[in-house]
């Protein structure tokens, strides 16, 4: 295993929201913490997951005290984040490499890319539209299914 992954705020909102595949979202976050890996992030993922917490408030899906608590949770996650130079050039790239119509998911592809990580991710349509062309980018549903088969 490496000792570093990116993550995107699909999957790291996995952990403080309660969600069909949460469970899976802990269970790789443990593997990771096991096994002394780092998880890394553009800061994006900050103003992300902070903005999803918010949203889903103020649509009344979630208690004003339980967001607290799940912001909380969220940044107390420990993942680093990191902005090298040139990430948005590589995002803009890839953005419109893989036809995006935002450059937010973008900006994790190109941080992945950048350090020679994988890029873990719990949104299927960013996977759909870059797993043929990107290995190295993973989604939650392959750990769920690999824990399946040595389950």
């Amino acid at each position: 295993m490496n000792s570093q992954v990116c993550v995107d705020a699909s999957l790291a909102l996995k952990l403080v929201l309660v969600e069909p595949d949460s469970t899976v979202a802990h269970q790789l976050w443990e593997a990771w913490t096991s096994a002394k890996v780092e998880v890394v992030a553009p800061p994006l993922f900050a103003f992300e997951g902070t903005s999803v917490i918010c949203s889903k408030t103020y649509r009344g899906l979630v208690p004003p005290e339980e967001a607290e608590l799940m912001f909380k949770a969220l940044h107390l996650l420990g993942v680093r984040l990191l902005y090298p130079d040139g990430l948005h050039q590589r995002a803009w790239e890839l953005a419109r490499r893989f036809n995006r119509p935002q450059a937010y998911d973008s900006h994790y592809l190109a941080l992945a890319e950048m350090l020679g990580l994988e890029l873990w991710t719990a949104d299927e349509r960013l996977y759909n539209a870059v797993k043929d062309a990107l290995p190295w980018v993973k989604r939650l549903a392959d750990f769920s299914a690999s824990l399946h088969r040595h389950g």
